[in-house]
Order: C-alpha cells, then sequence, then structure tokens
C-alpha cells in the first residue's frame, strides 16, 4: 500500500489517494478465490475443488477482482489512515481509480476527520445570573408538598365532591355497542384531576356508594381517530368515596415527616434546601449561558458526518427513554405517527450545538493543557463510589479510567470559564419563569434529580407524544459527546441488583 496523495477539502475531509500493489492484490485475489470457489460451477469437478487457474481461463482474470478489491480495501484504508494521523469521525466514501489489474488497483477515499478549531473569547465573559431568594410562601409550598404526600383518603358516607376520589367501575358504549379501551373496574378516579375526558368527572360528582348512573360524554373532536368527536355513553357504578384527611400542620407533622422534632427547624431545613437547589440551578444556568458563548465563538469546518452522528446519537437516547417508560418503541411510533426520519430531522439543530460545545471544550484542554492527575482520578472514582452506594473496586471495574479523565478534564476546562467570568444581576424573568420555578421545587422536594443543561452532563427523559419529541430530548441531552460516567455507574448498579 501507498498514499500517493493527500488532499485537505472542504468540510473538514480528507480525499486520500491510495494504490494497492501487485503482491497486496494478488494475495487479496487469492482469498477471493478460496470464498468463491464454492459457488463456481466447473465441469468435471466437485464445487469448491476446481483450481484457480482453470476458473480463470474459463471466466476470465477478473472474475475474483471484485471481491478481492472488496477485501483488500478495509487494510490498506487503514493503513492510509494511521501513516497520515487522520482523525477520523465518520466513514469514508469510496471510489475505484482506474480499472484494477494484475499488478494491483487505486482507489480515492473521502473521509471526514475531525475538523481545526479556534477559540473565540473564553476567558473574562459576562453572563447573567439570577439573584437567590426564598420566601416564606416558598417553604409553604414545600410544606403543603410535603402535607400532600402525607395525606390519606378516608371512606365518607356522602355525596362526592369535587376534590374527592371515586372509586367506580365503568363502560363505555359507541352506539350501543362496548369500544376498546373503554371499560375499567375499581378505579380510583380523583375529581378535578381532569385525568378523564372532558365532562366525565364533573358527571360523577354527586354520587355516592352504591350509586349507578349512565353518563354522556362527547369526545373532542382532536381525540383518537376512531373516537374524535363521537358522542358515547358511559355506565358507572360508584363502590367508594373517599376524602382526604390533611395532616395537622404542627411539630407532631414535622416528627413524622423529618428527622425533626418541631415545625420550626423543619421549615429551617426546607429554606436551607431550597436556598441550594435555587443556587445550584443558578449556577448551573450561569455556566450555561458562559459555555454557550464558547461555543458560539468557535472557529470550525465542522463535516456533516459528527453531527449527523450526534443526531443519531440523540434519536437513540429518545428511543431508550421511551422504552424505560415501558412503551415498546415501535408501538410509541406507530401511535404517534412519528417516523426516524422527522426524529432526526428534529435532531440535526440540537446536535450541531452539541457538536460545537464538545469542540469547544476539547479545544480549551487543549489551549490550556489541561489533565487529570491520579490523584483526580482517584478522586473522582471515590465520589462515584460514594455517590451511588457502591464498592470502589466495583467502580473501578465497570467504569474505564480514561471515561473519568474524560469527565475531569472537561470539568477543569467549563470550571476555568466559569472562575474568569463575571455575573451580571439577571432580568426580572416572565411569570412563566416563576411558575417553572415552582415546578423545579416541586420535583425537587419529591427527590427526582433534575436534569443538568451544563457542558458535560445528562438526561432528560422526553417523551411528549409530538413530532418535535427528538428535539426536545436532544435540547435537554448532556453537553458532552461521551457517554457519561455516572450514568455508566447507575447503570452497572441496576444490573447488579
Amino acid at each position: 500500500m501507498s498514499v500517493k496523495s493527500c488532499e485537505k477539502i472542504e468540510k473538514s475531509q480528507v480525499a486520500l489517494t491510495i494504490e494497492v500493489g501487485a503482491e497486496a492484490f494478488q494475495a487479496a485475489v487469492e482469498k477471493a478465490y478460496r470464498k468463491m470457489r464454492g459457488k463456481i460451477n466447473m465441469p468435471g469437478f466437485r464445487p469448491g475443488k476446481a483450481p484457480r487457474k482453470l476458473i480463470e481461463r474459463m471466466y476470465g482474470a477478473e472474475v475474483f477482482y471484485e471481491e478481492a478489491i472488496n477485501i483488500a480495501f478495509p487494510d490498506a484504508y487503514e493503513e492510509a489512515v494511521k501513516e497520515k494521523e487522520l482523525q477520523v469521525v465518520g466513514y469514508p466514501s469510496v471510489e475505484l481509480v482506474g480499472d484494477a489489474a494484475n499488478d494491483g488497483f487505486t482507489f480515492k477515499a473521502t473521509v471526514p476527520v475531525y475538523p481545526e478549531v479556534t477559540l473565540g473569547a473564553y476567558k473574562g465573559l459576562t453572563a447573567e445570573k439570577e439573584e437567590v431568594k426564598v420566601s416564606a410562601a416558598d417553604v409553604d409550598e414545600r410544606l403543603k408538598q410535603l402535607s400532600d404526600r402525607n395525606t390519606r383518603l378516608v371512606s365518607v358516607e356522602r355525596e362526592a365532591r369535587e376534590g374527592d376520589t371515586a372509586v367506580i367501575d365503568f363502560e363505555g358504549f359507541l352506539e350501543g355497542k362496548p369500544f376498546d379501551g373503554g371499560k375499567g373496574t375499581n378505579h380510583s378516579l380523583e375529581l378535578g384531576s381532569h385525568s378523564f375526558v372532558p365532562g366525565f368527572e364533573e358527571q360523577v360528582v354527586g354520587m355516592k356508594a352504591g350509586d349507578e348512573k349512565d353518563i354522556d360524554i362527547t369526545f373532542p373532536e382532536d381525540y383518537h381517530a376512531d373516537l374524535a368527536g363521537k358522542a358515547v355513553v358511559f355506565k358507572v357504578k360508584c363502590h367508594e368515596v373517599k376524602e382526604k384527611e390533611v395532616p395537622a400542620m404542627d411539630d407532631e407533622f414535622a416528627k413524622d415527616v423529618s428527622e425533626f422534632d418541631t415545625l420550626k427547624e423543619l421549615k429551617a431545613d426546607l429554606k436551607k434546601k431550597i436556598t441550594e437547589e435555587r443556587q445550584k440551578a443558578a449556577d448551573r444556568e450561569f455556566e450555561d449561558a458562559l459555555m454557550t458563548q464558547v461555543a458560539e465563538g468557535i472557529t470550525a469546518d465542522i463535516p456533516d458526518a459528527m453531527v449527523e452522528n450526534q443526531a443519531r446519537q440523540f434519536v437513540e437516547n429518545f428511543k431508550m427513554q421511551i422504552t424505560q417508560q415501558g412503551i415498546p418503541y415501535d408501538q410509541y411510533a406507530q401511535m404517534t405517527g412519528i417516523t426516524e426520519e422527522k426524529l432526526l430531522e428534529d435532531a440535526r439543530e440540537p446536535a450541531l450545538r452539541q457538536v460545537r460545545m464538545d469542540l469547544a471544550v476539547s479545544a480549551i484542554i487543549k489551549a490550556e493543557n489541561i489533565e487529570a492527575t491520579d490523584e483526580d482520578v482517584e478522586a473522582e472514582f471515590k465520589s462515584l463510589s460514594e455517590q451511588y452506594g457502591m464498592d470502589l473496586e466495583m467502580v473501578k471495574k465497570y467504569v474505564q479510567a480514561d471515561q473519568v479523565k474524560d469527565q475531569v478534564v472537561s470539568r477543569k476546562a467549563v470550571a476555568l470559564v466559569t472562575e474568569s467570568a463575571t455575573a451580571v444581576k439577571a432580568e426580572k424573568k416572565a411569570a412563566k419563569k416563576s411558575t417553572a420555578k415552582k415546578t423545579e421545587d416541586k420535583e425537587a422536594a419529591e427527590g427526582e434529580e433534575k436534569p443538568k443543561k451544563t457542558a458535560k452532563k445528562t438526561v432528560k427523559k422526553a417523551a411528549d407524544g409530538e413530532e418535535k419529541a427528538a428535539k426536545k430530548a436532544a435540547d435537554g441531552e448532556a453537553k458532552t459527546a461521551k457517554k457519561t460516567t455516572k450514568k455508566t455507574v447507575k447503570e452497572t448498579k441496576k444490573e447488579e441488583a
């Protein structure tokens, strides 16, 4: 093998012209003969026993060339990439130059490579950072969430009211015939939750244990195609009515739901936790704003293959998330009408942002000669061990040290940007920002891990059932191209269990 030319072309691609000499080609022809001879019929010979020379005499010397080229190409291409020290990021497109002959063949391989990156500003940047404040109302809201989770349902001998839970049997009939998915037994329905078809829950209000009732409903026009706009009748029987028994907000409540003896101590602890949560969120948003500036400021001729690979990774992550929610992806796609082509199309824009982010972080690491010491790596392993309650050696068994090093150096690169930056007071946000914060606080109170929109984390669940699902999933994906170490450990722990 010899490389005749190595030319850089647009979109960070390299065109390699590679010659495979006679010796290598004839060795490939011999392999092709051994592979194909069993399928070639020769008079007087059992299948696979005809000599190569006789086959070539009957069918022509070129009979094995195509297969020989396929055999010789991979090794020749890999040797050329290694010789020219190319950092390949995708598959090559290949074309034969001229015809193959006994003395070999020449081919041209055009391959995308890691682009040259020129950093813009990444030190001394400025971004808004929200000032963290926690009010008494915020603490009361968190207390209410604790109260809601500790509220009991108790049976009552009266008519159902909004806010009650009715235990019902129901069956729906369309033109006098039952329809699929329209039947339930001993179903607990919270009245006012709007979890049923519009108009259903309102008509259950007023029923009491033992009551039976026909409920007339017209399905919305945007409902499932089979029932959209259709008038149906639900036959409903009420077995039980339950009301919420809300615990008193006192010291006894504090003892029941926490390690504290008084309500005052519990409130103080909640205020501290909310403050910490909001501070972390503000830090993440500040970091995200800075790294977005850095990513937008780089100059790089990004090959399409890098964006395509990232988009496909987003789509695969999305499919996995859907499956983990208990819905086979094929079934989900059939229900929503979504196609893989549409998912990929919606994922390309966030994929490009992700690739730019990855390139920016890598460029900072290179520019600043950032390294992970053995002490850094060991400390990260210990942190993972503590975080997931796993034995240290078990973590090391399942998580590669290179992954941990990548995590550490990426974190150092981002820290370099944030530590040199200036935070300015954020302007007041719209009312929906406040609503979003309440939602975040609620999820935090319920022990849910918030997705971290930084330059180095994963993961946000995305399953809204709409055509933009892939893009939403991609927007919430972690800000590294590599699978995160923490996710690896988490999945490993599940497997061990």
